[in-house]
């Protein structure tokens, strides 16, 4: 049986070079698949990841027609045995449905991967789709660690060192006109404190009171 399968997990834990490893497993067994993409950091129509492994991919726009695809591609007599979709939080929840219907209805493979919340911690549209939809959704198992050491989980937007909750759910380039725009990785106790590392360096604390002295 076919399944959906969403691997999941926060920034650098892996899971570009997941989607790549997959794809070349799967393809040196004679297997034949497509590779798509959403606003990687690399450009467009191409997986990067932060080991340095790239590959050219479908760029998936708003507009994009899974279903549509891979009749196209079926009934012009090319073979599709899987799909890999990387960056699926960017995805549309009329993409996921597409997907689960290319699962169901044409009995393909799909596998995503992206990340379940944003800066803010609320559910991207596209992996909260997943969640609903999917056959497994599977947390990669290795993960990056917050500046503190703990177990990183959270997404951190910072702009100029230090962590902001407001803005666009999508900010993809590095630099704006407010300054240098970074994500960083950090446990939940210094998400929920707007703790980044670069804070943490300024008062010369590991880890400050939780609350202001100043209160009390």
């Amino acid at each position: 049986m076919a399944e959906l399968v969403f691997h999941t997990g926060p920034m650098d834990c892996g899971k570009s070079t997941l989607a790549l490893q997959l794809d070349y497993t799967q393809s040196t067994h004679g297997r034949r698949g497509r590779v798509f993409t959403s606003q990687d950091r690399a450009g467009e129509g191409v997986i990067a990841s932060r080991l340095g492994l790239t590959a050219d991919a479908i760029e998936v726009d708003e507009a994009f027609d899974f279903w549509r695809y891979v009749i196209a591609e079926l009934t012009g007599g090319h073979r599709v045995d899987y799909i890999v979709c990387d960056e699926a939080q960017f995805y549309t929840p009329d993409h996921i449905d597409q997907l689960a219907r290319i699962v169901d209805e044409l009995q393909l493979d799909v596998y995503a991967f992206g990340i379940l919340s944003d800066f803010r911690t609320r559910l991207f549209p596209g992996s909260q789709r997943l969640i609903e939809l999917a056959d497994r959704v599977e947390t990669l198992p290795i993960g990056p660690l917050c500046w503190c050491g703990s177990r990183g989980t959270h997404n951190a937007r910072t702009v100029d060192g230090l962590m902001v909750t407001e803005g666009s759910q999508v900010v993809v380039g590095d630099t704006t006109d407010g300054g240098e725009v970074r994500y960083e990785v950090l446990c939940r106790a210094h998400h929920r404190r707007r703790m980044t590392a670069t804070r943490a360096k300024a008062t010369l604390s590991p880890d400050p009171l939780p609350f202001d002295p100043d209160d009390f």
